[in-house]
């Protein structure tokens, strides 16, 4: 009980943290130095929590101050140690509770068994595209047995490329707002493809129960 207590202490003041103090650490991040890249890691991990910063604008601050290879790499930074420690405050915090109320609905059981068969491939497509939110994610597998270094390496190879398209867009945006606005739009379109071929299965699939 002790340390469902102190988990959900440790939950609610991360975001607190967040919201109070989100504009003073964006401003620490467009300063730019040693400083920037610590509250950039901080500021990203408290947004795998709770979106207290868009990730769009975050990872394009990171990247117009960074530089698109740098800002990605910091930025992938601030999204491991986000999602581990959401991780594993699921798995040893609130994994019974947790199960209890995945108990309740069938389809997040669906998922859950899911990522237990299809580990690392499900956790790579789904930070690739999308469709199941981050919180969800990290949740789910937190829950199921899927091992934290699978869990860990899947997150990083699939947020990769989003959060590199994030810091291009930012850091292009300044001398090159045509090329930042084409780019971010055509990984909309991608995402709306396989978002729509992804749902699309699931309905033929369930049809045909």
């Amino acid at each position: 009980m002790v340390k469902k207590i102190l988990v959900a202490v440790l939950f609610i003041a991360i975001i607190v943290l967040g919201y109070q103090y989100k504009d003073q650490f964006m401003d620490i991040i467009e300063a730019g130095g040693w400083l920037s890249v610590l509250v950039s890691i901080l500021l990203y991990s408290i947004c795998v929590f709770f979106p207290v910063v868009p990730v769009i604008l975050l990872v394009g601050v990171i990247g117009a101050v960074f530089g698109t290879v740098l800002g990605t790499g910091i930025s992938l930074a601030g999204a491991l140690v986000g999602t581990s420690i959401m991780f594993l405050m699921t798995r040893y915090g609130f994994r019974t509770w947790a199960q209890g109320i995945l108990d309740k609905y069938p389809k997040a059981k669906e998922y859950e068994g899911y990522f237990e068969k299809n580990a690392f491939l499900s956790i790579v497509a789904v930070r690739i595209v999308p469709v199941v939110p981050t919180q969800v994610v990290n949740i789910l597998t937190g829950v199921s047995k899927v091992p934290w270094l699978i869990f860990f390496a899947a997150t990083a190879i699939g947020a990769l490329p989003r959060l590199l398209i994030f810091a291009f867009v930012g850091n292009s945006f300044e001398d090159n707002k045509l090329t930042s606005i084409l780019t971010y739009a055509a990984y909309m379109v991608v995402i709306f493809i396989f978002t729509y071929i992804f749902m699309k299965r699931r309905m033929d699939a369930q049809q045909k129960k």
